[in-house]
């Protein structure tokens, strides 16, 4: 027996070995300057003086937390929902971990724990030690759907179907997102039962990669988590994540990445990691997954947002 746990061990290690150094031989994502960077951070201002009109519009107080719809006036003039829960025994304020979802979900996501994201597992796990929660519908997402007409951003080639109006560019989705999480902190320094001076997020999918051009332009955001972003896509424009991993410096960032995940290709996503991003404030774990990580990932998610914030 001590053999063939000796052949499994050394074949595993053959096996690392091996990803490692394809990993060492892929070349990263192209990035552009950090010039360029800094040119595109003004697309994310806001005007902060807009009223945010923001008010709770439902409680519900269930086992030990209470949660709370809420909504706020966009930068660009929509209304924003969002949920915030946080254990009603503890000690005021809350820090504050924001979850982003992925696309073509929505907030609800991290109240189901079946789903892609396992986000309800998250969520109750970020509550039961001790932080409260925010998340936000992405712009066009959820209960936004107004914004596009009430059409899913997933397109669907019907030729009987109407044809899409006002239908946002990722980008436009993505610069407006960012925009309104910087408002929803604007909204959460009014609430006495956060700490805003400690504020942190796990996004999921396009929720990660959300979180690279939030650590680019929101200093109040102290750490993140960001699960099996795609890194680069032509179809993202000048959102490319890869291209924002400037503004990641020397904040707390873990990467959860799956081997088997079909958006991105693993070796260049290794090899981006350690040209552009790795610090002795940033990690990275692999699962033998696929986008799905399954609830795998919240005790490595978990434990980061512990030791970070």
């Amino acid at each position: 027996m001590s053999l063939l746990r000796n052949r499994n061990v050394l074949l595993f290690a053959v096996i690392l070995a091996a990803f490692r150094v394809g990993a060492q031989e892929a070349e990263p994502y192209p990035r552009i300057s950090e010039e360029a960077f800094k040119a595109r951070l003004p697309f994310f201002s806001y005007e902060s003086g807009i009223p945010l009109e923001a008010r709770v519009v439902g409680e519900w107080k269930k086992g030990e937390t209470v949660k709370q719809k809420f909504v706020f006036r966009g930068a660009q003039g929509f209304l924003v929902p969002g949920y915030l829960e946080y254990p009603q025994e503890g000690k005021q304020p809350f820090p504050l971990v924001l979850l982003l979802h992925g696309w073509s979900g929505g907030k609800e996501n991290w109240y189901e724990d079946e789903n892609i994201i396992s986000g309800g597992i998250m969520r109750k796990a970020l509550l039961g030690a001790g932080y409260a929660v925010m998340a936000l519908d992405a712009a066009a997402h959820g209960e936004r759907g107004g914004e596009i007409d009430f059409q899913s951003v997933n397109s669907f080639d019907d030729p009987k179907a109407p044809g899409k109006k006002n239908f946002f560019s990722y980008a436009e989705i993505s610069i407006q997102t960012v925009k309104d999480y910087r408002r929803a902190l604007d909204y959460m320094a009014q609430r006495e039962e956060i700490d805003v001076k400690r504020v942190g997020l796990v996004g999921y999918s396009m929720g990660g990669m959300d979180s690279f051009y939030l650590l680019s332009v929101e200093p109040r955001i102290k750490m993140a988590v960001a699960c099996v972003p795609p890194l680069i896509s032509a179809g993202y424009g000048p959102a490319s994540p890869i291209d924002y991993s400037w503004g990641i410096g020397d904040t707390p960032f873990l990467l959860l990445m799956g081997r088997q995940d079909e958006l991105y290709d693993p070796a260049k996503a290794e090899a981006s990691y350690h040209k552009y991003i790795e610090r002795p404030t940033t990690k990275l774990i692999w699962y033998d997954k696929g986008h799905k990580l399954s609830e795998i990932y919240v005790p490595d998610a978990l434990a980061w947002v512990k030791e970070h914030l």
